[in-house]
């Protein structure tokens, strides 16, 4: 099986060691997988608690909300793989006990 680019992965501007610019989204990948993932990524911001306990850590950090969307994105993303890959039911208390164990690192 071939596996499938969505293009939600960040890429980094970056030049020698002095010039960075801003990160953005990767566009490899189809055009088509990252358009339906976007609206998905925003609800998710507002609703999944896995996603809220990252997208608040990345804001207080700075990041804009166009990038917290695609990490939401990216997060479903690996989220969805993880139920396809167990074939059980998603279970949130297991990403947000590994969330709190980094928090105390």
């Amino acid at each position: 099986m071939t596996p499938v680019l969505l293009g939600v992965t960040p890429k980094q501007k970056q030049s020698g060691t002095s010039i960075n610019g801003r990160s953005s989204l990767s566009r490899t990948g189809h055009n088509a997988a990252r358009k339906a993932l976007f609206m998905p990524g925003m609800v998710a911001k507002r609703f999944n608690p896995v996603i809220i306990a990252a997208s608040t850590r990345l804001e207080v950090r700075g990041l804009t909300p166009k990038a917290i969307i695609g990490v939401s994105m990216r997060k479903l993303v690996h989220m969805i793989y993880g139920v396809v890959k167990s074939e059980t039911h998603f279970n949130a208390k297991i990403p947000l006990s590994k969330l709190d164990f980094q928090e105390g690192i």
